[in-house]
């Protein structure tokens, strides 16, 4: 009786100090060392629970960690940088790597990165983007265990996290790539800084940019100006269809 009493104490020390222990939102901004630039796609791994994020294009980052976790930053042409969460958020400074005798320029896009952090968890047995069809779970003709492993294992959850990270992401680089600062001031006919301003006030969704030919893009970004200059530069725009 004894035993069986000691050993409920320890399940309920356990399950108290887990609790005691969630992880905490993390926000951070990465640059490059003894500069103000900020670096996009950099790739942000805690190394407890092996979760991997990556920064937008301000630089910014979104993970999870617990006080005291190690986080390492990686990004190509650069040296690879371990900080500890200390409960604030974080700004990391990445050293650029510096080659002699031979430079060697590759261009990576951030499709091609975002892939490679899909491939990692390829190699981990995550085929299925943590979401295994209902075959996997049949005994005869599919693997029960892979689809338990697949759906409710920590790496799992992770793969589904990163899986819609990159998702957004995708979706806000092909609104980059059709509204842009040069087509912008092409349509308004508006000065560098006034289309700065505009750009923060107006930016198309995805859900439209993906259906709209360029004379839609281009109409809606007349109307959303002219909303613009209306509102003094006062008002945030609302969404012009």
């Amino acid at each position: 009786m004894k035993r069986i009493f000691a050993f409920l104490i320890f399940c309920f020390s356990v399950t108290t100090f887990a609790n005691a222990q969630q992880a905490n939102a993390v926000k951070g901004t990465v640059y490059k060392k003894i500069s103000s630039e900020r670096l996009a796609n950099v790739l942000v791994t805690n190394m407890r629970s092996h979760l991997i994020m990556m920064s937008d294009d301000r630089g910014g980052f979104l993970t999870t960690a617990i006080k005291g976790d190690t986080l390492i930053f990686n990004k190509t042409g650069f040296t690879p940088q371990k900080q500890s969460y200390d409960g604030y958020d974080m700004v990391v400074y990445l050293q650029p790597e510096i080659q002699l005798d031979q430079v060697v320029v590759r261009g990576q896009t951030k499709k091609q990165e975002l892939g490679e952090v899909m491939s990692i968890y390829r190699k981990k047995g995550l085929y299925y983007d943590g979401k295994p069809p209902v075959t996997t779970f049949l005994p005869i003709g599919g693997s029960p265990i892979t689809g338990m492993y697949e759906l409710f294992s920590k790496d799992a959850k992770n793969l589904r996290r990163f899986a819609a990270f990159a998702k957004r992401e995708s979706e806000e680089t092909t609104v980059d790539t059709k509204y842009t600062k040069a087509m912008v001031m092409r349509v308004t006919g508006a000065p560098d800084s006034t289309t700065t301003k505009f750009m923060e006030y107006y930016r198309p969704q995805f859900i439209d940019v993906k259906t709209w030919s360029d004379y839609d893009l281009i109409n809606n970004i007349k109307k959303a100006y002219e909303g613009y200059k209306k509102g003094g530069d006062k008002m945030k725009l609302e969404k012009l269809y």
